[in-house]
């Protein structure tokens, strides 16, 4: 089933502000909270791709990668990139944004998922990575997996990722697990309640005893991984693919962050890419351009043979139908622009010179005001 726009998810128009984003997700998660629709698993789906959408367009890189490029900017098409179903964690990492908070407890009387309406506890969310892929005009065209290894942060496998040798956490005595802390403070006012991080477990509501002699209690260990990606048909240079959970490992079993592929090309030897099309110059020698003949063409899987017709003329363009590069998550190929250029002899002997002597006094190889006002119109064009 075909992913539908994130402006339409949210119901909102692609003028949005970042209020008027944020303001849209707020009422599409209240109104399809799991927590007020249990056991509903449409509006499970509809919440989920609510989130997906915020996550995306509250974030102005990501919203413009979207708006050039579509879903296939998010998720590189079939590859696994980013900007797939969401599960609760990424939900939840970005209600900070939204609700003041990882869940919904002390928001308009909803608890947290799981029920009970117990706080949900901070998760750390591991930095992103950024590499460059550079691909030649052949790899764009026909979309190619690459692999990646990446020097990261990966989860200790001592401690697997708890950061705590054996069961040595508890629950942090200050917060009683909670990751909150209230202070009541008398004013002038009356008394007032703050509610504030716990500086004690720093919001994670459980306490290591033995840190984990690995990773000192962090969870994270230095290390690799190659990592696979599928690049599909038709990027273009600047073009950044996202793959979800491919960063960074968050802190103590938390969010991994993401890998960020940002595409540059190679230049081809004699093709130009202009968005789908390639553009390529022919320099045509003048018995070819004056009688016709039969040049091959340059393309991106070999070359083709075209059929130049006697009398062509210098800025004469040509089309190779479907011999360019794909749509990015579309349909159709681009075209292949042939501009012809003529060759003018920058030396000549002295029999050659008599030769071209007896053209010159010859009405066939002087322009009509036709052909003038006809090449001049072709230049002109350059100019508008």
């Amino acid at each position: 089933m075909a992913k539908r726009d994130y402006y339409e998810v949210l119901g909102i128009n692609k003028s949005a502000t970042a209020d008027e984003i944020k303001k849209a997700y707020r009422k599409m998660a209240i109104k399809y909270h799991p927590d007020k629709n249990p056991g509903d698993k449409e509006a499970e789906e509809k919440f989920k791709e609510a989130a997906e959408a915020y996550s995306v367009l509250k974030d102005p890189e990501k919203k413009a990668q979207y708006d050039q490029f579509g879903h296939a900017g998010m998720n590189g098409g079939a590859g696994g990139f980013g900007g797939g179903s969401m599960n609760m964690d990424d939900i939840f990492s970005m209600f900070g944004d939204i609700f003041g908070g990882r869940g919904f407890g002390g928001f308009g009387g909803f608890g947290g998922f799981g029920g009970g309406g117990e706080r949900q506890q901070p998760r750390f969310r591991g930095s992103d990575l950024r590499v460059k892929v550079r691909l030649n005009l052949s790899e764009i065209s026909e979309g190619v997996t690459k692999k990646f290894k990446l020097k990261k942060n990966v989860v200790c496998p001592h401690c697997n990722g708890s950061g705590a040798e054996g069961n040595s956490t508890e629950t942090c005595p200050d917060c009683h697990g909670t990751g909150r802390t209230v202070r009541t403070v008398r004013t002038p006012f009356g008394i007032m309640n703050s509610e504030t991080t716990c500086p004690k477990c720093n919001g994670e509501g459980r306490i290591i005893k033995n840190k984990c002699s690995h990773c000192n209690g962090e969870g994270v260990i230095a290390g690799e991984e190659i990592v696979e990606a599928s690049i599909p048909a038709g990027v273009q240079e600047g073009m950044v693919l996202t793959m979800r959970g491919k960063g960074n490992a968050g802190r103590r079993n938390g969010i991994a962050g993401d890998l960020q592929i940002v595409v540059e090309e190679e230049q081809h030897e004699t093709l130009i890419r202009q968005e789908n099309d390639l553009i390529f110059n022919l320099l045509l020698d003048i018995p070819t351009a004056t009688l016709g003949g039969t040049v091959e063409i340059p393309t991106i899987d070999g070359k083709a043979k075209v059929t130049i017709n006697p009398g062509t003329q210098p800025s004469t363009v040509m089309r190779l139908r479907g011999k360019g590069l794909p749509v990015l998550n579309g349909y159709g190929r681009g075209d292949i622009i042939v501009n012809i250029s003529v060759y003018i002899p920058e030396t000549l002997n002295k029999d050659e010179k008599k030769s071209i002597e007896k053209f010159r006094e010859s009405d066939n190889f002087r322009p009509s005001e036709g052909i003038k006002d006809k090449i001049f119109r072709r230049f002109k064009n350059f100019f508008e």
